[in-house]
Parts: C-alpha cells; structure tokens; sequence
C-alpha cells in the first residue's frame, strides 16, 4: 500500500485499524507529522509533536515508529551519515533516496525501470531478490557553493 499525498486523519485512522492498530492520538499524530515531514528522525518527531502532545516522551516516539513500521504503515530507512534511522509514510512502491553528503538532505528517487526490484544483480547466489535499496549520494545545490569554496578544483 503506498500512502496517498491527500491523507486525512480520517483515513490515518481507517489503516491504524485495518492494519490491527488502535487508534491512539501519539499514532495519529506520528503518521501526520511524517507525511509532512518524510525522512524524520524520532527525535525530529518528537520535537514536532511536543507542543501538540506535551505528555509524550522519546521512549513512546520510538514505540510508535516501530509499531507503525512492523505494520507497514511507515518505512524505516537506515542511511549512511544520517545519525539515526529515519521515516517516513511513503511504502510499498521499491522507491530509493538521494541525500546529501554535506547537509545530509534526503529526498525520494523513483525507481526509473518501473518493477522491483529496479536492478537485475548478476549474481542473487540463489535468493529470490524482494527489493532493492539504494541510496544515491551527492552534494545538493544549496551546498554546492559550499563545497566549491573549500576545494576550487570541485
């Protein structure tokens, strides 16, 4: 199931039931801010939902996050250099992710061949391939100035 750009807290509630969840205003909350903010931390959930729900703390955070992941309502993605995992609501549909070697910026690639896994492997040593993940690593345009500053031969 891959989540719709359009979610309302409705339909949030709709898939935390269909997928065997209650519905409990941390979950809702969790799926709302991820969708608007993808490719958060636990902790920049955290900080984006403590004004709205003062009572949650970093342990339920990650409690949710794995709820929602082991029920496939989130995706986790572990990159390199981001720090920690990260998530967001965009599943099921074999996407990859570009970041940023400077600013650690992430953004979503689409799978440019249409069917998973996106790449043929020469050798799968007799596995059956599920998926393919991949991170593309560049500088983004912001940080290009940057980048050119410290090294004039970038």
């Amino acid at each position: 199931m891959s989540v719709d750009a359009t979610v309302t807290p409705e339909s949030w509630d709709e898939q935390l039931r269909e997928s065997g969840l209650r519905v409990t205003a941390g979950r809702r909350a969790a799926l709302e801010f991820l969708d608007d903010h993808p490719h958060s931390s636990a902790a920049d959930i955290l900080a984006g939902l403590s004004d709205d729900i003062p009572s949650i703390s970093a342990q339920s955070v990650h409690n949710i996050v794995h709820d929602l992941t082991r029920h496939e309502l989130v995706r986790r993605i572990d990159l390199p250099d981001s720090g920690s995992a990260r998530y967001e609501t965009r599943t099921h549909d074999n996407h990859h992710h570009v970041q940023c070697v400077v600013c650690g910026r992430i953004e979503d690639v689409d799978c440019v061949v249409g069917h998973a896994p996106c790449l043929t492997p020469d050798d799968v040593h007799g596995m059956t391939v599920l998926t393919a993940e991949i991170t593309f690593r560049g500088v983004c345009p912001e940080c290009e100035p940057t980048l050119r500053d410290r090294d004039p031969q970038y």
